[in-house]
């Protein structure tokens, strides 16, 4: 209790003030992980630095401490490439200033409603034409590495682009486009396939791969139909089929929909299981 006391009274303004600000870094760092595959790799590395102290304090294993030791810097090496998606991201939001919500969510969401209506635009087109297409649309989490299987585009989304990549000649139209916000990031990219034994046997591999990423991260995949035309989403795991153009942009706007900034002490409610 003393030594709390004496703690307490060493505190000052600026004191409080450093302390204040090395909390909300910690946070602003967990809400950007928040629902990527960053999450387990970040408990495996405060495991491992925990039980680093425990028996560095504690157990005089001398062997056992020296191999943590020496492991330790090899770690901090590697952090910087293991959680190279979510370094990408925060340095991106740095750099267009919406880290903290500065951008308008009337803009976000004119600029959203742009994206979705392209891309309904040139499904519609494409499952007329019968030609067959996989879209998917990047959310909280990153989907970096399999951008990496493909070829790198960063174009804007527009009917014309989705169109061309996805026509049967074209070099690029076997596999996925995957889109971040108002860009098309890459196409010819690898997905994941599902696991999961499909009812209908007419669907074939891009419906798998749809759910196969819908499965592994919130992301939401777009599939046309090469046989039949039909136009399906996949979200969460689970497949929405044979939807026109009005359900079509009702389903993926309800989905895709980007949500207001909370608040610092909403996100507090939140963690503290009060919201």
């Amino acid at each position: 209790m003393a030594d709390v006391i004496s703690i307490l009274s060493r505190l000052d303004g600026t004191s409080v003030i450093d302390i204040l600000l090395v909390s909300l870094i910690f946070f602003w760092m967990f809400r950007l992980i928040q629902g990527t595959h960053a999450v387990p790799l970040l408990r495996g590395v405060i495991i491992i630095v925990v039980i680093t102290v425990v028996i560095t304090n504690l157990v005089k294993l001398t062997a056992f401490t020296w191999l943590l030791r020496n492991t330790l810097p090899a770690l901090l090496v590697a952090i910087p490439v293991v959680f190279q998606p979510e370094l990408r991201r925060l340095l991106e939001r740095l750099g267009r200033g919406s880290a903290g919500g500065f951008l308008s969510l009337r803009l976000r969401e004119t600029a959203f409603r742009q994206v979705v209506e392209k891309i309904a635009q040139a499904c519609m087109e494409l499952s007329q034409a019968r030609h067959g297409a996989l879209i998917v649309l990047e959310r909280e989490t990153g989907l970096q590495d399999i951008i990496e299987t493909g070829v790198l585009i960063n174009a804007e989304v527009s009917r014309e682009m989705l169109l061309t990549l996805f026509y049967p000649k074209s070099a690029l139209h076997d596999g996925a486009a995957i889109i971040r916000g108002d860009r098309i990031v890459a196409a010819s990219c690898v997905l994941p396939l599902s696991t999961t034994s499909l009812e209908d046997r007419n669907l074939g591999t891009r419906h798998r791969a749809a759910l196969g990423v819908t499965e592994s991260s919130d992301a939401i995949a777009i599939v046309v139909s090469e046989e039949t035309g039909i136009i399906s989403i996949a979200h969460g795991g689970r497949l929405i089929r044979r939807l026109d153009e009005g359900r079509f942009i009702k389903v993926l706007m309800a989905f895709y929909r980007p949500r207001p900034e909370r608040p610092w002490y909403e996100w507090l409610k939140r963690l503290r299981g009060k919201d």
